[in-house]
């Protein structure tokens, strides 16, 4: 099914500009989810009584949730009236003592007795804020009622051809929206979420990924254990035969690996030799080496690595745009560069040059032309930086991210997915990441 919520986001961009998507991968369920703001249409203007059914229902829609939210905190202060009973019962018991005693009173009562009065007193603002919920929801109770009788008889006034009508439009929208998610494909990353631990094998170091450009019948995975002293590529046909060990075939490379960012693009592996800046390309249909380059420059060999060293000098990754390399070298005092690579002969196709420590980096990845840069492979780990080679601009964020077997020597971005591949302590691991997305319509200037 197709899912569509609508809500208003705090953006200087108003509805009547286009439309506003918050995409997600998908929801804890496993469906794909596309929150929409609607651009401002017309589309009932000529239809009065079914322009006036439309605002009553968004008004009882708007009650029905203020309903609910008092209904809750009217739960939750009912918890407090209930303390303050308890209370009470025990002053006046102690009240009794007191006036049955009066010359034998101690101090020691006095100081109780102040005590229980302190901790009435936060209690009387919150009884009077009940009071007023109550009353609060006793008016909505009867606001709603009688809508809902105006609406009924506004519907019985419409009749069925003008649901007809309206449940026609509704089908229209959704395919413009299906449409649109068609042609969506970047965006801003808002949020990372998750993450759902698909298997637990293999050494604290490793990495595994899917194909972006694969076609969605080709689910095929590939793991490579270790940031070192290994050539072997185990390969699974799907998801499901990974997390059950069934591989389908194994690759011996005819070269070492360094690191662990290496990525599979359009059917072939890329990835750094070891103890070289050089990038391999690997074809696994042809069982070969396509092309082979140094990328000029480039610190190698643990000169600038991410924080949790491993060889990872060089990051390769892929996302919407093409292929990409991250690393760093001495012209640029170690900070980070990002080169885009043509795909089939590894040449520097442009370059830019960032300001953020290579080695101050947990780990980085690629979505839609931006680097997203985590500051640590430990706990506590969040996207902290990004810098968007559109614009050539960077801007600091704060996007946590929840790093469950506390140290992550693999975090990549896949495209296809929309989600984030990630070797966490042997473990492999999968975020799910939002996008704010913004798309203009056909009568947008």
């Amino acid at each position: 099914m197709f899912y569509v919520s609508h809500w208003f986001p705090q953006t200087q961009i108003s509805p009547k500009e286009g439309w506003q998507v918050y995409s997600s991968a998908q929801d804890p369920d496993g469906r794909c989810i596309c929150t929409v703001v609607a651009p401002e249409q017309n589309l009932c203007s000529r239809d009065a009584k079914s322009r006036q059914l439309r605002q009553l229902l968004e008004k009882v829609q708007n009650m029905s949730q203020s309903i609910e939210v008092l209904n809750l905190r009217t739960q939750r202060d009912f918890q407090y009236v209930l303390k303050m009973e308890t209370q009470m019962k025990g002053l006046k018991a102690k009240f009794r003592q007191i006036e049955d005693d009066r010359k034998t009173l101690m101090t020691k009562h006095f100081q109780e007795l102040k005590e229980k009065m302190d901790e009435l007193l936060p209690l009387i603002p919150v009884l009077e804020q009940y009071k007023t919920d109550a009353k609060l929801i006793t008016q909505f109770k009867e606001e709603i009622r009688n809508l809902s009788a105006v609406l009924t008889g506004i519907q019985e006034e419409i009749g069925a051809y003008d649901y007809e009508e309206l449940h026609q439009r509704v089908l229209s929208l959704e395919t413009r929206l299906r449409d649109c998610m068609k042609k969506l494909t970047c965006g801003k990353l808002m949020k990372i979420t998750g993450p759902v631990t698909v298997k637990t094998s293999g050494t604290r170091f490793g990495a595994w990924m899917t194909d972006p450009l694969a076609s969605e019948k080709n689910n095929r995975v590939w793991y490579m254990d270790s940031y070192t002293n290994n050539k072997i590529v185990r390969e699974y046909k799907s998801i499901a035969d990974f997390v059950s060990g069934a591989e389908s075939r194994t690759y011996n490379l005819p070269f070492k690996w360094a690191g662990t960012n290496h990525v599979v693009y359009n059917g072939s592996l890329y990835f750094n030799k070891y103890q070289s800046n050089i990038i391999i390309k690997y074809s696994f249909d042809m069982g070969r080496v396509l092309a082979q380059r140094s990328l000029e420059y480039a610190g190698f060999h643990n000169v600038y690595p991410y924080t949790w060293g491993g060889f990872s000098d060089i990051d390769l990754m892929a996302d919407e745009i093409g292929l990409w390399a991250v690393y760093a070298t001495n012209q640029n005092a170690g900070n980070i560069v990002i080169s885009q690579l043509n795909q089939d002969t590894l040449e520097v196709m442009k370059s830019w040059s960032t300001g953020y420590p290579k080695r101050s980096a947990g780990e980085s990845f690629m979505i839609c032309g931006t680097l997203y840069v985590t500051n640590s492979h430990l706990t506590g780990a969040k996207v902290y930086y990004s810098y968007s080679t559109k614009t050539s601009t960077y801007e600091y964020t704060d996007i946590p991210f929840h790093n469950q077997y506390f140290h992550i020597s693999m975090l990549d971005y896949n495209a296809r997915d929309r989600a984030l591949y990630a070797w966490n302590n042997g473990h492999q691991v999968l975020f799910n990441v939002t996008l704010f997305h913004i798309i203009k319509t056909e009568d947008d200037t």
